[in-house]
């Protein structure tokens, strides 16, 4: 009896083990949280897949230079109850996004980000 529960016991302890690192990609770390930027261009390709929906933007930055925004939402499963489509962005639709940018938006340059409160599409305020 007392070995039956020693295994069970390393045998819970390892499968805990393992299913940690599957919820650490749902984490925030790469993201600053403290900030939110306006992305303001035209849509160029929305990406409705599992695990994750992404918008892709091409935007100009502060210096007129088209900057290719890649901004991350959760999957189609988590944001339909909300009224997000699979067609709800079209490329060439212009749009303002408030974004959580990617901590690497400072030292890289590289454009990433989260969905953060304000879609607009075409002139229309989305509430999510």
């Amino acid at each position: 009896m007392r070995t039956k529960l020693a295994i069970s016991s390393l045998v819970a302890f390892g499968l805990m083990a393992v299913s940690v690192p599957l919820f650490g990609h749902h984490g925030s770390a790469v993201y600053d949280t403290e900030k939110t930027i306006t992305v303001k261009g035209t849509v160029t390709e929305w990406v409705w897949a599992n695990p994750h929906c992404w918008l892709m933007v091409d935007a100009k930055d502060d210096a007129g230079n088209t900057a290719h925004w890649v901004i991350e939402n959760q999957a189609p499963v988590n944001i339909a109850p909300a009224g997000w489509t699979k067609n709800m962005f079209k490329p060439g639709d212009e749009v303002v996004v408030d974004v959580t940018p990617g901590k690497t938006l400072t030292t890289t340059g590289r454009t990433v980000g989260r969905f953060k409160g304000r879609v607009v599409i075409n002139g229309h305020a989305f509430k999510p």
